[in-house]
């Protein structure tokens, strides 16, 4: 999540300070994203020091109010797209490109435990969308979805890579001679 973008979202609807921000972006994300309070202020710092945001005293309390810069900023971030990384870090997927490639380890298991973990985790998910009433707050609805949508994703994923181990013998990589992985030494056995 960008938080820059988001505390220009928020500043956009009024001028606030920062606990405030910080309790209504989690509010908005349903708290799947939490802040910490000091990432929000070196942000706000950062925002300032663009001149996307000013700092003013109301009530006592720091507030900041968007510029003009920031409102031009935040209305380009709502009207472009979300740019994706051509190449995410995926752990789980560079553990499995490992193991397919290792004789010390079983990727069929890699999959099995992967599965049952992302299947709980869609279970929580989908209970959290069937328990929330029909007046739920739509922005808390929306990341739901979306994170529903992941898991079913990685679910979808997963059984490919079963399906496409299951159909290609997968060549053993070779270790040198005299390594404990090619003698077999220092190797738990898979449950």
């Amino acid at each position: 999540m960008s938080v820059r973008h988001g505390l220009l979202a928020l500043l956009a609807e009024g001028p606030s300070y920062g606990y405030r921000l910080r309790t209504t972006l989690e509010a908005r994300t349903g708290g799947t994203w939490p802040l910490n309070i000091g990432q929000v202020y070196t942000t706000l710092s950062r925002l300032e020091r663009d001149g996307l945001v000013e700092a003013t005293s109301a009530d006592g309390q720091g507030t900041y109010r968007i510029t003009e810069a920031g409102r031009a900023a935040v209305a380009d971030w709502f009207a472009g797209p979300v740019g994706r990384p051509a190449a995410v870090r995926d752990e789980l997927a560079i553990k499995l490109a490992l193991g397919v490639g290792s004789p010390a380890v079983d990727a069929s298991r890699i999959v099995r435990v992967q599965r049952a973990a992302t299947a709980g985790a869609l279970r929580e998910l989908v209970g959290l969308r069937s328990g929330a009433d029909a007046d739920a707050d739509l922005a808390w609805t929306l990341v739901l979805d979306a994170l529903i949508f992941q898991a079913e994703a990685e679910l979808r994923w997963l059984d490919h890579c079963e399906d496409r181990m299951a159909g290609q013998q997968t060549p053993t990589a070779r270790l040198p001679a005299g390594s404990q992985a090619a003698d077999g030494a220092g190797l738990a056995e898979p449950d």
